[in-house]
This record gives C-alpha cells, sequence and structure tokens, in this order.
C-alpha cells in the first residue's frame, strides 16, 4: 500500500494509507474528511476544557455581561438549573463571561480531562512520526469517546446553545471565526504532489508509478491556491543536526588552528634564555645516565 504524509502548509497533518489503483477523487475526499475531523476534534477538546473550569454555556444574550447587568436586565440561565453536572457543582466563576461558573467536581472534571488527552492523542500528528496511520475511523473513534465522557459528566444532555452540543450533531456555526478559515470542504479539496495537482479524474498510479510501496509527501489545500511551496531536500530536522555537526566541526578546526600557532613556543629559538645558557656552557645538559 502507497504511504502518503499529507501536510497542511509545512505542517505535518496525518498519514494516509491507499493504493496505486485508487481514484485521485477517492483520495482527496477521504483526506479533506480526515483533516476536518481533526479540526474538529480539536475544537471540541477545547471547548471541553472550559466546560471542565467553568461549567455550561450561558446562552448567547447573557454572554459577556456582568452580573449587575444579568440583574437589571432580570435574564436567567434556566439551562443551567436543568443541566447540572452530575455529582455536584463547584463554583469557578469565568472571567470572559461566556459559562455559567457552575462547573463539575474535580473527580467528573478529571473523566473529561483524561478523555481531552486520550481523543487528542488519537489523532496527534505525532503519529506520523510514529509511523502510525490516521483513518476516518480513529476520527470517529476520538469523537465518540470525548461524547461518553460528555454524556457520563452531563447525562441529563446539553443546552441546546453549547457549541459542544453543536459539534457533536454537526450543525456547529463557524461564521466569524478564525475555525471557518482552516476548514476545507471536500468538493474544494486538492492534493498537490512534487509540484504537480493530483487531477481528480486519474488514478494515483498514474502519478507515483505502480509500486505498492511507495511514500510520498502531499499537501492538502484549497482550490485554486495555485501550486504549494515545494518540500526542502533536507528537512528542517536534518538542517538542525547538520548545522549542529558542522558548528562542531568549525569550533575543532579553529581550536587546531589556535594550537599550532603558539606550538612556535616549544621551538629552542623562541626561548629568550638560550643564548645565555649558551655562553654560560649550560646548553646542552642532559640529565641521566650515559
Amino acid at each position: 500500500m502507497v504511504k502518503i504524509h499529507v501536510k497542511k502548509g509545512d505542517e505535518s497533518q496525518f498519514l494516509y494509507e491507499t493504493s496505486v489503483t485508487t481514484d485521485i477523487s477517492e483520495i482527496v475526499k477521504d483526506c479533506a474528511i480526515i483533516y476536518n475531523g481533526r479540526l474538529k476534534v480539536d475544537r471540541i477538546c477545547g471547548e471541553m476544557e472550559e466546560l471542565a473550569q467553568h461549567g455550561l454555556s450561558l446562552p448567547p444574550n447573557m454572554q459577556g455581561l456582568t452580573d449587575e447587568q444579568i440583574e437589571d436586565l432580570k435574564l436567567k440561565d434556566e439551562w443551567g438549573e436543568k443541566c447540572k453536572p452530575s455529582g455536584g457543582v463547584q463554583f469557578k466563576k469565568d472571567e470572559i463571561g461566556c459559562r455559567n461558573g457552575q462547573a463539575p467536581t474535580p473527580k467528573m472534571a478529571e473523566v473529561l480531562t483524561k478523555t481531552i488527552k486520550e481523543a487528542k492523542d488519537m489523532i496527534s500528528k505525532k503519529k506520523v512520526t510514529a509511523d502510525e496511520l490516521v483513518t476516518q475511523k480513529t476520527v470517529q473513534e476520538a469523537l465518540d469517546i470525548l461524547r461518553g465522557a460528555v454524556t457520563i459528566v452531563y447525562p441529563m444532555g446539553l443546552p441546546p446553545h453549547e457549541p459542544i452540543k453543536g459539534e457533536f450533531e454537526n450543525n456547529e456555526d463557524l461564521s466569524g471565526k478564525q475555525a471557518s478559515l482552516e476548514v476545507i470542504e471536500p468538493d474544494q479539496a486538492s492534493l498537490w504532489w512534487a509540484g504537480k495537482e493530483l487531477l481528480p479524474a486519474k488514478k494515483l498510479g498514474d502519478f507515483v508509478g505502480k509500486n505498492e510501496k511507495t511514500k510520498i509527501v502531499a499537501k492538502l489545500q484549497k482550490r485554486g491556491q495555485g501550486a504549494p511551496a515545494r518540500e526542502p531536500v533536507v528537512s528542517q530536522e536534518d538542517q538542525k543536526h547538520m548545522m549542529a555537526y558542522y558548528y562542531k566541526k568549525q569550533e575543532e578546526f579553529k581550536k587546531l588552528e589556535k594550537e599550532q600557532d603558539e606550538s612556535y613556543m616549544d621551538s629552542a629559538w623562541a626561548d629568550p634564555n638560550q643564548l645565555k645558557r649558551q655562553f654560560q656552557g649550560l646548553d646542552n645538559i642532559k640529565w641521566g645516565p650515559r
């Protein structure tokens, strides 16, 4: 099977495995879905970290308001009363004013934080260096364990305005957010290798040959953005090692040159007392038996 190291710009994303007989259109679509799925997992993990710290999201009309303003406007978070975390509540005020401050207890918060770490590890970019694949199934499993952890802490469910609920139900609103710029719709995705766009109408083997044991680095991006920057011949990590090696060698050469420059000090003609010893007949005295 051909392994594709998928990148976005210069940043590694995941390893993808396929066959030279697979249509490019299928590969591009699959890669875009996995890429977007990883973004979704990251977004959910970010929101769940806030959930563990400060409780549920406030209704949109209450977000950013001070306690005095909420009281003056006679606003009430009805969902906050209905959706209490199991095990009780500990109050942790959200200084930003986006969440209600009714955080889960440490035990329940730990359920969330441990699951967040597990999910992040499942779709981590470090899997590229570990030579481990990330598939649609991997992403789905990460989403499933995140959903399970939230269900344990909030068995009654989440409010309709909670971003985590929107992410799980695939109706999240990313408009006006940086996250919306990162998403690549499958029908707008393109994959580039060796400075060439892998055309959807062809098969992978038309570009990389018939060897199933091939490994390539391909870049995923939105269609119409032009050719991405070519991969450097030497990786950044290898370049660092080379620079360190040559710096070490350079320092060694400098040290040798310095030692050679000062070696004349050991010569007889450089001894300031040499002439005096000659006049005194002490020039060639050797100690020890003859």
